[in-house]
């Protein structure tokens, strides 16, 4: 078996005709939708980028919540320890 057969998985007459047929599908598929190739690289770009915004969204709601619940938390914890220090 050839390093070049084992590398495709199978022999190269073979995955090129398996690749043509799954690209005729595809592009059939892709037709029929009205879809381009670039249309599916500016869904990806798009996907990613909106992610990435809900991430940093998150990321403000969780400081959000760390601080409204600071404004609590420390004077109670300050108060606290004010009151057993004079003890």
């Amino acid at each position: 078996m050839s390093t070049l057969t084992r590398f495709l998985g199978d022999s190269p007459l073979r995955v090129i005709v398996k690749l043509a047929v799954v690209s005729l599908i595809v592009g059939f598929v892709m037709s029929a939708f009205h879809w381009t190739p670039w249309d599916v690289l500016y869904t990806l770009r798009d996907t990613a980028l909106h992610i990435w915004d809900m991430g940093f969204a998150a990321l403000d709601n969780f400081l959000g919540y760390i601080l409204l619940g600071a404004v609590i938390v420390v004077p109670a914890f300050l108060i606290l320890r004010l009151l057993n220090f004079r003890r």
